[in-house]
């Protein structure tokens, strides 16, 4: 039996990946709307993405000067530093233990994104192949899920891990993805909606299990929504100040994620707490952090735009 219908697999994943490659020239040859405007229509255009990257990288380009001026002139606002101070990139290593919080951030980072992403995928395939009775009721009850404001879980969620005796430990701040996201789960069901149904019955006669389905076929096909996922959550942790404040603010500073890092900086240097106003360590770790997300969208800018691409096409 699979070596008969093994073919027809091989046949309608090829066909698949056909129609998909001749929808993506079709949306090249569609780029008509920009070719056929006049000149200078697209000169005003340029001008008009120019003035808002300008204005988007304005606050970047401001944190960059800022990290090579001295303490005196952190605060001045120019954009060409008066004295360019690179003992700062230097010095921030021995007043703060950036390093730490970089380390800290990447693994839980990893962690939540890798854990969200999996187990929405595994939720979102289920929604998406089987039909059961109150499929429909049960996928509206995990959307409705996201109209919760996150004040109203969490206390239940801290007293959960406050009874674990995880309070403290990275584990709060990750733990929680096990279980899914609903607007992961909405994402990646749309996109397993997409996928020809016929490649998933042609497996099942050929004997395949219901997670090879999902491992062999759905997985592989959806690389681009994965990756999406993962990128988005990676920058939520990555940018998670609250849940930091709440679960390792009463430990170490060693064990502290770049956003509770910055904070505690700013407290440190302030001279209200009895700092000198360092403040362009601050600015220098502030930037030094942004590299990691940096460096992730830059390796995953293709398959970002293909899947925000893909989601628009489908609807």
């Amino acid at each position: 039996m699979s070596v008969t219908h093994a073919p027809q697999a091989a046949s309608l994943a090829a066909e698949y990946s056909d129609a998909a490659e001749s929808e993506k020239r079709r949306d090249r040859r569609g780029a008509g709307f920009y070719r056929g405007r006049s000149t200078i229509g697209k000169v005003i255009l340029w001008i008009v993405i120019a003035a808002f990257g300008l204005l988007f990288l304005y606050p970047f380009a401001w944190l960059l000067a800022a990290s090579f001026k001295p303490r005196g002139d952190v605060f001045d606002n120019r954009l060409i530093p008066r004295t360019i101070t690179l003992s700062n990139y230097v010095e921030v290593w021995n007043q703060l233990p950036l390093l730490s919080w970089l380390l800290n951030s990447i693994v839980i980072a990893l962690l939540a994104a890798g854990l969200v992403a999996v187990s929405s995928s595994v939720v979102a395939f289920g929604f998406a192949y089987f039909k059961f009775p109150g499929r429909g009721f049960l996928f509206g009850l995990v959307l409705a899920t996201m109209m919760l404001p996150g004040a109203v879980t969490m206390v239940p969620q801290y007293l959960i891990w406050k009874y674990l005796g995880l309070l403290g430990t990275w584990v709060p701040l990750f733990g929680m993805n096990l279980f899914g996201s609903a607007f992961y789960i909405f994402l990646q069901r749309q996109f397993f909606l997409g996928l020809p149904r016929e490649l998933f019955e042609a497996a099942r006669i050929d004997g395949a299990s219901y997670w090879g389905l999902f491992r062999r076929i759905a997985m592989p096909l959806s690389i681009p929504s994965f990756i999406i996922v993962f990128i988005f959550e990676f920058q939520a942790s990555w940018n998670n100040l609250q849940a930091a404040l709440i679960y390792l603010n009463a430990g170490s500073v060693h064990q502290f994620t770049v956003p509770l890092g910055i904070s505690y900086a700013m407290t440190l240097f302030s001279p209200t707490n009895g700092g000198h106003g360092d403040y362009q360590y601050v600015m220098v770790a502030a930037l030094l952090v942004t590299l990691p997300m940096l460096i992730i969208f830059a390796f995953g800018q293709r398959y970002f735009v293909e899947g925000v691409a893909t989601q628009g096409r489908k609807g």
